[in-house]
């Protein structure tokens, strides 16, 4: 099968679209079809397309619809889209009609579908390797840190400098440094991050770095911080269950999800209070770290590469 998958995200990009749009196109390949990526659909011959991002991606949707009225369309749905863009986008809502499937990543996404047209949706959960090789420098495991990494670029929606906030808050005799991995996609900030180094010695700015470098660092931290206030279903929860680094997350649907509702490393989103209180319960409870990284393990299952290749298989058997 010919299958064209678009994202929005340009090539290059180690967006959270483009790096799924790779994984995505290798599972393909390895299941024996032909793939290309793009960031649109332009009347290519192809006999699936798969599009990420509901209003972004809403003309290659329609674009394709019209060309082929009877050839297949899986549309993946975004945080983004769920838990923003769906009250107010008509084209997000156009598009989701004519997709044959709809993907999400977890399954509390379901919820934000329309009534009417969530029997095409389809939980495929973001599958992980787990990480070999010695971790990044920077996240290389010390007598003299305790290392927490966040991972996501910086923009609002993420609330990046939430850890970094609630570092502050912990004693001086804390041992705790939160890495911060992410390129500064949005006005002020990296300025902004530049500023929390010079005031805060808790605090690291390591800039964009590539994929492998970004799962190096997960692999070689205690914990990670994912403080975002909107996640479709984040791929660095999958990261760091899979290499067992327990999760400290916003108690957000995007997480939950992924963890599970009775998971015991919540803080309510933008709560600084909360999660400097996780932190140090984390740095000085052995118990409670033996609690998040058993709840994780019971998680690790479902981000194994078989599962998803298997999912992507079971779901083009029903497209045909």
């Amino acid at each position: 099968m010919r299958i064209q998958i678009v994202t929005p995200a340009r090539p290059g990009a180690q967006t959270g679209n483009r790096v799924t749009a790779q994984r995505w196109a290798q599972i393909l390949r390895r299941l024996g079809h032909r793939v290309r990526v793009a960031q649109t659909y332009g009347g290519e011959r192809c006999d699936l397309l798969v599009a990420l991002h509901a209003r972004r991606s809403a003309t290659a949707v329609f674009r394709f619809r019209k060309r082929h009225p009877r050839k297949p369309i899986v549309l993946a749905l975004t945080g983004t889209d769920l838990y923003a863009d769906l009250p107010r986008s008509r084209a997000a809502r156009r598009a989701m009609a004519r997709a044959d499937r709809l993907v999400i990543l977890q399954p509390l996404a379901r919820k934000k579908i329309p009534a009417r047209l969530r029997a095409k949706a389809r939980v495929l959960y973001q599958s992980v390797e787990k990480t070999r090789g010695r971790p990044e420098v920077s996240g290389r495991r010390s007598a003299r840190f305790l290392d927490v990494v966040v991972v996501g670029h910086l923009r609002k929606v993420k609330d990046p400098f939430r850890a970094a906030l609630a570092a502050r808050r912990l004693p001086e005799d804390s041992r705790i440094r939160v890495l911060h991995a992410g390129a500064a996609l949005e006005p002020g900030m990296a300025a902004r991050a530049r500023a929390e180094m010079r005031r805060n010695p808790r605090y690291r700015w390591l800039g964009g770095v590539r994929p492998k470098a970004a799962r190096r660092l997960i692999a070689g931290s205690r914990l990670l911080v994912l403080s975002s206030r909107l996640e479709g279903g984040a791929n660095v929860i999958s990261e760091a269950v899979v290499n067992g680094v327990p999760a400290l997350a916003s108690r957000i649907p995007g997480s939950v999800g992924l963890l599970g509702r009775g998971y015991p490393g919540y803080f309510a989103a933008g709560n600084t209070r909360a999660l400097a209180r996780l932190l140090r319960r984390a740095e000085t409870d052995a118990r409670f770290c033996a609690r998040l990284r058993s709840a994780c393990a019971q998680r690790a299952r479902l981000f194994h590469p078989a599962r998803e290749q298997a999912a992507w298989k079971k779901l083009l058997g029903e497209l045909r």
